[in-house]
């Protein structure tokens, strides 16, 4: 990325490898029996996230947890609305939801509606026993919808909406995360 005037470092890629390894802990401390926890991915941008937390998963413990990745595109509220084209990704969900324990994981919430679709998008899969939210970046002060993340790396206060958060994936499963000016995209 361009690392102009106009953009400004949210989270280094060190410090972002150790918000993984939290959320990788987190899970760990709150979920005692893996087995009734699965991992869903957001696509596209959650789903490099996802990955990184799995493989943090698997360094610190040894059980095997179900994984998967979900594709909103046809639960979207905005589909023809703003001109731009969802051009869908494949979800890979090949496990029931009915009874599971969901972290559902994207890279940054901003008004919600996306993970809200996903949402409306899981229960095809089965009525999971509860789903909980793991986002990179909170962008508060934005929601358009009542959706609130249960595990978070980051807040900003996003009320000026000329910025937006662009994470940047890097080699060896490495982030960078960039407040950046709109009007310099």
């Amino acid at each position: 990325m361009n690392h102009n005037s106009d953009t400004k470092e949210l989270l280094s890629a060190s410090r972002a490898s150790l918000i993984f390894k939290r959320f990788a802990l987190e899970l760990v401390e709150n979920y005692v029996d893996l087995k009734e926890l699965a991992i869903i991915g957001l696509q596209p941008r959650g789903v490099a996230l996802a990955e990184v937390v799995m493989k943090e998963l698997k360094a610190i413990t040894s059980h095997d947890v179900l994984f998967g990745t979900l594709d909103n595109t046809f639960y979207r509220d905005d589909i023809g609305r703003s001109g731009e084209i969802h051009i869908p990704k494949p979800s890979k969900i090949d496990f029931s939801t009915e009874g599971k324990r969901i972290v559902l994981i994207d890279d940054v919430l901003y008004t919600g509606r996306s993970v809200r679709s996903a949402i409306d998008g899981l229960m095809r899969f089965g009525r999971p026993q509860s789903i909980e939210l793991m986002v990179l970046v909170d962008r508060v002060f934005q929601r358009e919808v009542p959706i609130k993340p249960d595990y978070i790396g980051v807040s900003i206060d996003s009320r000026n909406t000329e910025h937006y958060v662009r994470v940047n994936w890097l080699d060896d499963n490495k982030a960078e995360v960039w407040l950046k000016d709109k009007e310099n995209d």
